[in-house]
């Protein structure tokens, strides 16, 4: 039976838990020296985004932890389910249920290696750990989704959609687990737009997290108050790595996603989602950032260390938003037939894979232009007395990039096409931005 109480009686809840939880006392923090030391558990046989399910199948089968083929993915890719741990706390873990988010599955991967050094100032948490729960990982959910690349499954269905009829056998087997485990806890570890910010604020959310809602008045049972105390435990974690870029999930009800019906059906569900960080383009900072994170969460579980949080620790995190542009001109003079007109240039990156979606290529898109001063870009260009100029008008630079026809063939900046112009005063270049990067 689920409980149907209201933010008010939040404080009530946290009290009963911490109260009623021997893990309440101050446990050690090995935070500091998981990220000083986290090049030593690295697996390094993957340091890019784009792997695929065969990279990752020899990886797992020489691991020394219990492992079984739990399911088969609709194109018949083995699905594993890896246990650790004899603790009577369950802990199920799953990455990557959209292809295109891998970001938890490469650190998943550090995590296993992890749990197998010893002598290192870390046997303590490991065994901590271990005593008190049972984990369950089931890394790269979609694989068939991440052969291509893609969000979606091969079927084109948005697995994160796919709770109420199972037509997914990717998300069935999810729900299998979910139902033969009973996990006191579940993480459900995804990757998302690397543009949402902290707020209204030009830092990046390089990482969020939210305790999902179960019902659409988004109230609080003790579930999903554990699940957010457990975040604001890796939060406050995490502030002292990344201050100001960790952000919080909207938590409007979804009745088809995972997360929502998991926490629904009992479960205390903690969302992480990795965003974007300044020139981690293969998301190997986060990665790390992700390690220590996780980490952090099951040593808070093991120990109960999570009971003292409370609500307002939790929403003092800011929520996800949409101020963030890859580039952002600011100041940048137009000539209209001799008239003077200053605009900002909001440009976007998109990914487009090639090679079999084992890399990408790189396609500009001019977003806005006008007055962009409430907004901000994880690049900027102050271009205040610069006046914005077509390339073809420097065959100089044409020569020195080798550009094409096709970057030189537009004469003005147009909306929703390519950004390819020059930053010039008077005949001195200033920059120069090929289909949107900075040469």
């Amino acid at each position: 039976m689920v409980l149907h109480l209201k933010p008010l009686t939040f404080a009530i809840i946290a009290y009963f838990i911490s109260f009623n939880m021997p893990g309440f006392a101050q446990t050690k923090d090995f935070s500091k020296d998981l990220f000083a030391q986290y090049d030593h558990y690295k697996e390094t046989a993957i340091t890019n985004r784009r792997f695929k399910h065969k990279d990752l199948v020899p990886l797992i089968q020489k691991l020394p932890f219990e492992k079984q083929v739990a399911g088969k993915s609709f194109e018949g890719r083995d699905l594993y389910e890896i246990k650790m741990g004899s603790g009577k706390t369950r802990v199920l873990l799953w990455s990557q249920m959209h292809g295109d988010e891998p970001t938890a599955t490469m650190a998943l991967l550090d995590i296993f290696r992890f749990f197998q050094s010893e002598n290192d100032g870390f046997d303590a948490l490991r065994q901590s750990i271990l005593t008190n729960t049972t984990l369950y990982f089931v890394p790269m959910l979609n694989p068939d989704g991440a052969e291509r690349y893609q969000r979606r499954t091969a079927t084109e269905i948005d697995m994160n959609r796919d709770a109420l009829r199972f037509q997914t056998p990717e998300g069935a087997l999810l729900k299998k687990l979910q139902d033969e485990l009973k996990p006191e806890f579940s993480f459900n570890l995804h990757d998302k737009n690397t543009r949402y910010s902290a707020g209204r604020s030009g830092k990046q959310a390089t990482v969020s997290f939210l305790a999902t809602s179960y019902d659409y008045d988004r109230n609080w049972n003790p579930a999903r108050t554990k699940a957010m105390q457990v975040i604001c435990q890796m939060s406050e974690t995490l502030q002292g790595f990344i201050p100001g870029h960790l952000g919080r999930w909207n938590d409007e009800h979804e009745p088809r996603a995972f997360g929502d019906n998991i926490a629904k059906w009992g479960s205390s569900l903690i969302l992480i989602e990795s965003g974007g960080y300044k020139d981690d383009t293969e998301k190997q900072f986060i990665r790390k950032l992700n390690f220590v994170a996780i980490l952090t969460g099951l040593q808070a579980i093991a120990e109960q260390s999570y009971t003292h949080y409370t609500l307002a620790t939790y929403e003092a995190l800011p929520n996800n938003d949409r101020y963030l542009y890859d580039l952002l001109v600011r100041n940048a003079e137009f000539d209209y037939h001799g008239k003077i007109v200053v605009k900002d240039i909001a440009i976007d990156l998109i990914e487009k894979n090639i090679r079999n979606a084992t890399s990408f290529t790189i396609k500009s898109v001019i977003e806005d232009m006008g007055d962009l001063s409430t907004f901000w870009g994880i690049k900027e260009i102050d271009a205040t007395g610069l006046r914005v100029r077509p390339l073809a008008d420097f065959p100089e630079i044409i020569k020195t990039y080798a550009l094409s026809k096709e970057d030189i063939k537009d004469k003005e900046l147009n909306l929703d096409e390519k950004a390819n112009f020059v930053l010039a005063r008077g005949k001195e270049v200033k920059y120069v931005i090929v289909n949107g990067q900075i040469k």
